[in-house]
C-alpha cells in the first residue's frame, strides 16, 4: 500500500446559508447527528466565528460597532475573521477526512457586503482569492424563506430581553433584497447551490436537506447507499 493510500480522504464541506431566523442552526445540528450516527465524523461551525480569533471578530461585527465604516470595512473584517476560521477549524478537519458543516460561508458576505452593500463583485472575488482559495463549499443549501417570517422567528428565538444584532435589526426591505440575494447567487451556481424551503416544519426541513445530500454527495451503489442513509 503506497503512503497516500493511507491518508484519509477529503472531508466534505457544506454550507447552510440564508437570511434571518430560516433555521440554518438548528438544520446545522440536525444533520451533524445525523451523519454522526451514521458513522461519518462530523462537526459544526459558523461564521463568523468557529474558531478562537474568528470569534472575537463576530462580536465586534454583531456589535454595529463599524457599521459606519461602511459594507468594504464590514467585508475585510468578515474576511479577516474567515481566514483565522479555515486556518484553524475547517482546513484542519477536511485534511483529516472529517466533514465540515457550516452556519454561513463566503456567500453572507456576497448577499449581505456585496449584494445590499454594493461592493463591487471583483473586489469581493479578489477578498475570496486571498481568504478562500481552494477551501470551497461542496455543497451550499440556501434554506428560502419569506422574509417577515423569518424576522417575526429570529425574534421569537431572540425573546423581549435581548437586543436584535446588527443584522438583525435593519428593516423588512433590506430583507426581502437580501432574500432575493440568495436566490440569484442560487441560480447562477446550480452545480453547487441547493434551494430548501423553510416554510416546512424542522423536520420536513432537515428531511429535505438529508434527500439532498443524498442524491448530491454519497456516491455508493445504489443499494448500499440506501442502507447507508435510511438504515437505522
Amino acid at each position: 500500500m503506497s503512503h497516500d493510500a493511507r491518508l484519509p480522504k477529503r472531508g466534505t464541506f457544506i454550507t447552510l446559508e440564508g437570511g434571518e431566523g430560516v433555521g440554518k442552526s438548528t438544520q446545522v445540528r440536525y444533520l451533524v447527528a445525523r451523519l454522526q450516527a451514521r458513522g461519518i465524523k462530523a462537526i459544526p461551525t459558523r461564521e463568523p466565528g468557529g474558531s478562537p480569533g474568528a470569534e472575537i471578530l463576530r462580536d465586534i461585527l454583531l456589535s454595529g460597532m463599524i457599521k459606519d465604516l461602511g459594507p468594504k470595512a464590514e467585508a475585510i473584517i468578515f474576511a479577516a475573521a474567515r481566514m483565522d476560521h479555515i486556518d484553524h477549524t475547517i482546513a484542519p478537519a477536511l485534511a483529516a477526512g472529517t466533514w465540515v458543516i457550516c452556519d454561513r460561508f463566503a456567500d453572507s458576505t456576497r448577499a449581505y457586503q456585496g449584494a445590499l452593500g454594493g461592493l463591487d463583485p471583483g473586489f469581493l472575488r479578489a477578498l475570496e482569492r486571498v481568504t478562500v482559495a481552494d477551501t470551497r463549499p461542496d455543497l451550499t443549501l440556501i434554506l428560502d424563506l419569506p422574509a417577515d417570517v423569518g424576522l417575526a422567528r429570529a425574534a421569537q428565538r431572540r425573546g423581549a430581553a435581548e437586543a436584535s444584532d446588527r443584522f438583525e435589526g435593519e428593516g423588512l426591505a433590506f430583507h426581502e433584497a437580501l432574500r432575493k440575494a440568495y436566490l440569484a447567487i442560487a441560480a447562477a451556481e446550480p452545480e453547487r447551490c441547493v434551494v430548501v424551503d423553510a416554510s416546512q416544519s424542522e423536520e420536513e426541513v432537515a428531511q429535505a436537506i438529508w434527500d439532498t445530500i443524498s442524491h448530491r454527495l454519497f456516491d455508493a451503489e445504489p443499494a448500499m447507499q440506501a442502507e447507508a442513509l435510511h438504515g437505522a
